[in-house]
């Protein structure tokens, strides 16, 4: 538990957290660029299209990249309630949305997710 009794604590965790969100963003769209890399070798070179190795290593790496990021964020925002929960009041000024960048962080879980699922489906 916090003996600080100062905003200032809250403030630190919550820039953490989104920093941690900006890293999943991220790992998401490095996956992203990854798994559309060997779309694009597909169309660069169709003699290789016959051979599907370098596009499903592409499509399976790009994909472990963005549920690395998804893990991430919801492993970021549990840490976040986890030092939420030890905080006073004194430290959480009133009428601050505590658990607004915790939404953004499982907002951006859910799409990675998503984006994830639709990649999975066209591989």
């Amino acid at each position: 538990m916090s003996e600080l009794n100062d905003p200032r604590v809250l403030f630190a965790a919550e820039r953490t957290l989104l920093a941690w969100n900006r890293t999943c963003l991220t790992l998401m769209a490095f996956g992203f660029v990854i798994e559309r890399f060997g779309l694009f070798l597909r169309y660069v070179a169709p003699e290789t299209a016959a051979t599907p190795g370098p596009r499903l290593a592409s499509h399976l790496v790009g994909v472990g990249f963005i549920l690395c990021g998804v893990l991430l964020a919801l492993l970021s925002s549990a840490q976040y309630a986890r030092v939420l929960r030890s905080l006073r009041g004194a430290e959480i000024p009133s009428g601050h949305w505590v658990h607004l960048a915790t939404a953004t962080n499982l907002v951006t879980a859910a799409l990675g997710m998503a984006v994830a699922g639709y990649l999975f489906s066209q591989g």
